[in-house]
């Protein structure tokens, strides 16, 4: 969590831009709140959480889940109780974040002008070839719907709640015993001597009786499944094997109906003088109107930092991205000057610099274009046009696939046997596996059913087909797994036989003999280091073993990858050394965690002291 708080930090604006999302803390448990009425979502120690915050949070919330979750979400959202789940998430992340506002400003913690500015500056989602581009910028939080202040209000929030997880994620530290003391413990190897028991070898000494392979067939039959098997026939339609031709009159006709879509919508380019006051307003209005310079007076007077760097210029608009102050001003000639405008940040006073008039491509530079869209729209009509044909004719001859293979003038596919886990790659969609496998398409005792209704997948594809053949889930007959269970049979007794067989062996080695040991052919191999970063299950045994007194070994069994029944002798224990960025990284990756469970204790503090109430707008809506 830690990691993300950190990354956070560096990329704020960015974080706001994508939703306003500043923390993705899950509320563990919130002391001393009341369920109360009032068009809020909460009340945090007095401080409102707005229906208004809490329905955008929300929004936010469900986007993020819905662009995770793809397809699956909206099959989740028709689920009130999920839904309330995402409402209550996003309120809880509200609540944390009033929490932590809250504390930063009992400790003073404040974020000055110059800091939101240089934050705004230097962000790249606000600039063009590596410079600020304020036209960027203000269509960028215009879209989102902030003024100025407002997004730099937001920052301002958002800068000095990082303040405050910079505060407690960068003041662990470790001292250097601890950290020696724990490398020592990691890096440490331990020389082991191995010598392995071949089961396989024990295995062919051994039998099974047709006694023991019946009990155990008979106590494993869940075992021995034949998955349910499947044949299936189908019809596969396609918009884009429809070639479809189509006529200057056919792309004249669309070029007309669609403009819209080659050209560019009128923009115009707006300078804006920000006061706090209508008298300010008015009173610079009146220094304009003699004559003064507007940019001279944007950069001294202006109480919008932003666009006042560049003398009051807002950069070209479109009509999507045009504040309402703007619109509001009613300007259509260039020069033209408003009068004051009331705004939610004060009074504008606003000036249209320039205009560019629409602009359309004419057909012949798009025409290809045209063409290509045209066809594929045909092509999809005609598509559909055929689904239906299809899809008519599989009803009306519910028996086989002849009449929908005469309406789409191909024949149907047969395929091979297959289960659930070898779906074939033709038919690998989910809306035709579940046809194929709910068993509404499976008549009685196997035989084939009815034919599926049109399947429409993603592409502008769809199928039309029927079970051909069906074989239920059953248990293999014991003749076809005889040999099998054999095998495993025997297999186990040489397991419990080189179990038995290596306990034996152990205790005599352990009393100082070997007799056992050389009786069975053994021999250790050479001593090989293994280290705590070993998976294998030799390395995780030899580490616990207990350390070997001086000229003595202590020892220990295991299996390796093959199965085999391993010895081990484990002769001595040193220190090893990591590499100096290995280490770094270890200590940072302690602190890390240290700095987390104390971020976190922290949380959990201010939630249990805080005197929440909740309001109406917490209810799901």
């Amino acid at each position: 969590m830690m990691d993300n708080l950190r990354a956070a930090s560096n990329h704020v604006v960015l974080k706001i831009l994508l939703a306003l999302i500043i923390l993705s803390f899950v509320l563990t448990g919130v002391g001393n709140y009341v369920i109360g009425g009032g068009d809020f979502a909460a009340k945090v120690n007095g401080d409102e959480i707005s229906r208004a915050e809490m329905e955008r949070a929300f929004s936010n919330e469900r986007s993020r889940q819905q662009q995770m979750l793809g397809e699956q979400f909206s099959q989740l959202a028709s689920n009130e109780g999920y839904m309330q789940q995402i409402r209550q998430q996003a309120l809880s992340q509200l609540i944390d974040e009033k929490l932590l506002d809250q504390y930063a400003s009992k400790l003073n913690l404040a974020i000055s002008d110059d800091q939101i500015k240089q934050a705004i500056f230097s962000q790249p989602a606000f600039q063009t070839n590596g410079k600020f581009d304020n036209e960027k910028y203000n269509g960028l939080i215009t879209s989102m719907g902030f003024t100025a202040d407002q997004y730099a209000q937001a920052l301002r929030k958002q800068l000095t709640t990082q303040q405050l997880i910079g505060a407690v994620a960068n003041t662990d530290f470790m001292l250097k015993g601890e950290a020696d003391n724990l490398i020592a413990l990691v890096s440490q190897q331990r020389m082991v001597r191995q010598a392995t028991i071949d089961v396989a070898k024990l295995a062919a000494q051994q039998s099974a009786s047709d006694e023991e392979i019946n009990n155990y067939y008979q106590q494993n039959k869940n075992n021995f499944m034949a998955p349910e098997q499947f044949r299936v026939s189908y019809i596969k339609l396609d918009a884009a094997d429809m070639q479809e031709t189509v006529s200057d009159a056919d792309i004249q006709s669309w070029y007309d109906e669609h403009k819209a879509d080659y050209g560019q919508p009128e923009r115009k380019r707006y300078s804006i003088i920000q006061t706090k006051t209508e008298a300010d307003a008015n009173a610079l209005l009146q220094q304009l109107k003699q004559g003064a310079d507007f940019a001279q007076l944007a950069k001294t007077k202006s109480a919008d930092p932003i666009s006042a760097r560049k003398g009051g210029d807002m950069g070209w608009l479109e009509p999507e991205t045009t504040a309402d102050e703007l619109k509001q001003a009613a300007l259509t000639t260039k020069g033209q000057l408003s009068t004051a405008i009331k705004s939610s940040v004060g009074y504008l006073i606003v000036r249209l610099d320039d205009i560019q008039a629409e602009q359309v491509k004419p057909l012949s530079e798009v025409r290809d274009a045209v063409t290509a869209k045209v066809k594929q729209e045909k092509s999809v009509d005609a598509f559909y046009k055929l689904q239906q044909k299809v899809s008519d004719a599989a009803s009306n001859d519910n028996a086989s696939l002849v009449g929908a293979e005469q309406a789409a003038g191909v024949k149907a596919v047969e395929t091979n046997w297959f289960s659930r886990d070898s779906l074939p790659e033709a038919l690998n969609f989910k809306p035709v596996a579940d046809a194929i496998f709910n068993g509404a398409l499976i008549g009685q005792d196997g035989s084939p059913g009815n034919n599926s209704d049109i399947i429409t997948v993603e592409g502008d594809r769809a199928f039309v087909l029927r079970v051909s053949e069906h074989k239920a889930e059953t248990v293999k007959p014991l003749d076809e797994v005889k040999a099998d269970i054999a095998s495993t049979i025997k297999r186990e007794k040489a397991q419990k036989q080189a179990k038995a067989q290596a306990e034996a062996i152990i205790a005599e080695l352990k009393s100082g003999k070997q007799d056992a040991f050389d009786k069975a052919g053994l021999k250790f191999a050479a001593a090989q280091p293994l280290t705590r970063s070993g998976q294998d299950a030799i390395s995780q045994a030899a580490f616990s073993l207990p350390q070997p007194e001086k000229g003595k070994s202590s020892y220990g069994i295991s299996e390796d990858m093959q199965g085999n029944v391993v010895l081990m002798a484990l002769d001595d224990v040193r220190a090893g050394s990591l590499p100096p960025a290995q280490v770094e990284q270890m200590v940072k990756g302690v602190t890390q965690n240290n700095a987390q469970i104390a971020f976190e204790a922290l949380l959990d503090n201010l939630r249990k002291e805080a005197k929440i109430k909740y309001g109406a707008a917490a209810q799901m809506q």
